[in-house]
Formats: C-alpha cells, structure tokens, sequence
C-alpha cells in the first residue's frame, strides 16, 4: 500500500471473461487496491484473473441473472443498473469506471437516473475494441452505443488506432483520452515459470505460442496454418492456450493440414505468465486487434512477436525491433517471418530483449496507473476533462 493521501472508492463494472478487457479491468483494480484505493468489482462471475484469495481492499459483487416468462432471456442491462445502484448507494463510491460501452455505460446511466442528484457519481468508459468496431458499428445498435457514450463523464480508449476508429464512427472526436493497456513488469518477465519446457516439448523443438479466447478476430485457424507451413521445415510445436468458439474449427484444421499431433491446446489458463517465457515465439495474427495485450504480455516475457500491421498492434510492437509485422491475410509472409526469427537465435534473443526494454519503457503499469488516477481525481473534484 503507498501513502495516498486521497484514496477512492471506485466501482469497476467489467465482464469477467477470458480476453483483454476483463485482463485489464481486473489488474487495474488490483493494483488500484495495492495503492491504496478500494475497489469494487461489478460483474455476472468473478473475474478471471481476480483468483479466489483474499484481497486487501477488494470486494467482488455479483450481478444476478434475473429472468421473467414474459421476455425472452435474461434482463443484463437492468439486473446491472439494479447493482450499481445498490453498490453506490450502500458503498459511497466515489466513481465508477466502465468497461464496455454496451451495455455497462448505459446501465450506470440508468443507475445514476435512479440515484437522482444526490446520488450521482462521475462515470469513466474505456472502450476496448468490439464495442465500437462490432457492435457499435452495427445500425441496430449505433443509437444506443453513442447514448452510452455521451452518458459517460470521461472516455479512453487502449490504442490511437482505437481512438481514430471512434471517432470515424461515433461524433465524438474531441472526447476521448488514450491510455494504453499496461503489465507488471516484476509478473510477465523471463525465466522458467511453474510449468518447465520440458512439459511442453523436446529439447530440439522450438515452442511456437498463441493465447486468446478463440473468437473470429483471433483468426485461429490461420495461427494452424501458419505454424504447419514452419513445421514443414523445422522441429516445432504450437503451443494454443484459451479457449471460445473457433477452438474446434483450430483443431479440424490441424488435422486436415497433419500437425494435430505437433498441437498442444491448453484450454483457458489464468497464469498465463507461466508459459509465456518458455516460448521461443508468439504468434498473433489477429486482424484487428484494438491493442494486443497478449502480444505486450509476451515482449514483458522476451518472447518475439509475429503478427499483422492491422489495428493497434503496430502501437505495441515494433516491426523488426522486436518482431515482425506482415500484411494481413498474407499467411506466407507470417511463415517466413516465424522462420526467420527461429532461425537465427541470436536475432531471436536480441528480439525478445528489445521487446521487454519496450514493454518496460512504453506500458509497465507504473507509468499508466498514475494516468487513470489523474482522470479519476479530475472526475471527483468536478474538473474538466482536457483531451
């Protein structure tokens, strides 16, 4: 705990699934609560990353899965403005901080209506990716997103390429603030974890990883089918840690191309931090990826990067420094760049030092915690937030 001397009590509204914006929601409030914030996780499970030990400073709020005959599933929206209401009205939050701008934001928006003046707290959206470039972009859905924008107090997004891609499609150009996703530095670092290499290949196999949850975007079956052009002309193994519902069409792809046998899938693991270092490389071909906090996870590892110069990942890596770059779709182009790296070690380590000094320099989470503090405290004493 540091010497703060104006801590909050913030709410942070998240879901609670295996990918980016759970990871990141569930380690900013815990390092919220280190320095000395207490935080007050709102969501429908216990986040994933947040693991079932006692927390100082942490309290975890189940949203409930309320149900009525007459609709057709369950009310989200309204079962989660119902518990923030309570939260903030039985907690004193200071603040609370969205994750999502559909529904979260307009959930708080109808949390805070029903808190009336008296109760109204200032509210900070971070849009995350699909939000805006998914849902937000569909017809149906665009009226409700830009409410839920507007609603907000403050919004950031994780990537400038997030940001410009908002403001193309939402009039909202002046309003936001980008802070970057963040690691820690002293948890994603190299060296041998709890799991040895040994578990996951022979010693003259180079180990090949990919983590995510397995949805289109992550492009899993081109990760197979990169790796079965590299394993053609050199001992690997693909090393497939998540899970989600491109898991299936992965594996028939690994059996149609015949490497099923050289594909290791791990299914969801919450210390990722374990594995990473044991990869020779992480390959990431994801074809627009709002950031790539997985991709930032392996630098903080000195785990080289091979991935598409598509979204915000070429805010992450840099091309050639500590990885490389190809044009999206170009699964030859991956092959080769995968192989060039595995090929030469000393250009490999020298890669997977310059992505740690990177990861270090750019987004150690020293440097960007302190950011959302500033906004929150500009949130609280009523200031104007300047973009």
């Amino acid at each position: 705990m540091t010497d703060h001397v104006d801590p909050l009590r913030i709410g942070i509204v998240c879901y609670p699934t295996y990918g980016g914006s759970g990871a990141v929601a569930t380690d900013l409030g815990r390092i919220l609560a280190r320095r000395g914030h207490t935080i007050h996780f709102i969501s429908y499970a216990r986040p994933f990353r947040l693991a079932g030990d006692f927390h100082e400073n942490i309290v975890y709020h189940e949203i409930g899965g309320e149900t009525y005959p007459l609709f057709q599933g369950q009310l989200y929206t309204l079962s989660a403005a119902v518990k923030i209401y309570e939260i903030v009205n039985n907690e004193g939050l200071d603040l609370l901080h969205l994750h999502y701008a559909l529904p979260h934001a307009i959930s708080a928006w109808i949390a805070i209506e029903m808190l009336g003046e008296r109760g109204a707290i200032p509210t900070l959206t971070t849009l995350h990716g699909t939000d805006i470039t998914l849902v937000g972009s569909k017809p149906s859905f665009h009226p409700a997103v830009q409410l839920g924008l507007d609603k907000s107090d403050a919004l950031t997004t994780v990537s400038r390429w997030l940001s410009n891609k908002t403001c193309e499609i939402f009039s909202i150009c002046d309003r936001i603030q980008v802070i970057y996703n963040f690691i820690d530095p002293q948890v994603f670092k190299p060296g041998e974890g709890s799991c040895q290499r040994s578990h996951l290949a022979v010693p003259d196999e180079k180990i090949i990883m990919h983590i995510s949850n397995f949805r289109p975007v992550k492009r899993v079956e081109e990760v197979v089918s990169v790796f079965a052009r590299v394993a053609r002309r050199l001992p690997a193994r693909l090393v497939m840690i998540g899970d989600g519902p491109d898991r299936e069409k992965a594996e028939r792809r690994a059996e149609a191309l015949g490497v099923a046998d050289r594909v290791t899938m791990l299914g969801k693991q919450p210390g990722v931090e374990h594995f990473l270092p044991l990869a020779d490389l992480f390959l990431f071909p994801s074809a627009g990826e709002s950031f790539g906090l997985a991709a930032l996870e392996a630098l903080a590892c000195e785990t080289p990067v091979v991935g598409c110069c598509a979204g915000g990942l070429p805010e992450v890596v840099e091309d050639g420094v500590c990885g490389r770059l190809c044009e999206t779709d170009d699964v030859d182009a991956l092959a080769e760049a995968t192989l060039e790296i595995l090929g030469d070690d000393e250009q490999r380590l020298a890669m997977g030092q310059a992505g740690r000094r990177r990861a270090i320099d750019h987004f150690a989470a020293d440097r960007i915690i302190p950011q959302y503090e500033a906004l929150y405290h500009q949130l609280r004493r009523g200031v104007p937030v300047a973009y």
